[in-house]
């Protein structure tokens, strides 16, 4: 199945988060982790000429942005552009 965005959206893979522990050790809990937004890797953008990521880009949006898919065991995420806060940059 392939999945192809329209206008101004954007098709990214959630990069999970790895497992965190306090510093007594404990295992912090999921909604811990997720709590100041989501990293994700673009894997495709709509079809207006005027989004600023590109395919390939590593994004952060918002916790509780877009509409998340699963697809072979993927969990991408499916956002507005005016839903991504950042471009990380290595």
């Amino acid at each position: 199945m392939t999945i192809k965005p329209l206008g101004k959206r954007i098709l990214a893979k959630k990069i999970e988060p790895e497992n965190r522990t306090s510093t007594g050790g404990i295992v912090l809990p999921d909604n811990v982790k997720s709590e100041k937004g989501v990293r994700a890797k673009v894997l495709a953008i709509g079809t207006d000429e005027k989004i600023e990521v590109k395919v390939g880009d590593e994004v952060i949006v918002g916790t509780f942005a877009g509409t998340e898919i699963e697809q072979d065991k993927d969990k991408l995420i499916l956002v507005k552009e005016s839903d991504v806060l950042a471009i990380v940059e290595n």
